[in-house]
């Protein structure tokens, strides 16, 4: 079965909106622990992992919508 790269663009646009609005209150301890992690998986990896790549592009949504309400 091959999946179109728009459905997977849409499902990856999708999980990244629902990231964004279930995680909306962080803390900055929890986002410091977040970005150690991140550094931890990508020295492990040799680079950075898609996960990765999801939760700062979630990261920014984030940020962006909160800037947007203000």
């Amino acid at each position: 079965m091959r999946i179109s790269a728009s459905r997977v663009a849409t499902m990856l646009c999708v999980g990244v909106l629902a990231m964004a609005a279930g995680c909306s209150k962080q803390g900055p301890l929890e986002r410091a622990g977040e970005e150690v992690d991140e550094a931890v998986d990508t020295v492990k990896n040799g680079k950075e992992s898609t996960a990765t790549k999801l939760d700062d592009a979630a990261d920014e949504v984030r940020d962006g919508v909160k800037d947007a309400t203000k």
